[in-house]
């Protein structure tokens, strides 16, 4: 094999390695539990420029909505019901 070829070889191993790796990273979840109508924990604290996922479980018989106008989303959980929600990736201090 010769040197060009076999540097296109490592080359392309390096990159498909790079990106199975990448599409294997996981999104950190953070769960938020509601109960009596409240939220549970009431803050979050989020890596920055990263994508998470909230898992919101909403422990009430009604239902609920959640709301964020920092994170620009809102959903309606049914009572008993869990809901998923992406976000990100954020700026530092949303």
């Amino acid at each position: 094999m010769s040197a060009k070829l076999l540097w296109r070889h490592c080359f392309w191993l390096l990159l498909t390695s790079l990106s199975a790796g990448s599409a294997r990273a996981e999104v950190p979840v953070f769960t938020i539990e509601i109960r009596q109508h409240l939220c549970s924990p009431s803050a979050l604290v989020m890596p920055a420029h990263t994508k998470v996922k909230l898992v919101i479980i909403n422990q009430d018989p009604t239902p609920e909505e959640f709301e964020s106008y920092q994170l620009n989303r809102k959903k309606v959980i049914m009572g008993g019901a869990t809901a998923i929600v992406l976000i990100g990736p954020l700026e530092p201090g949303i």
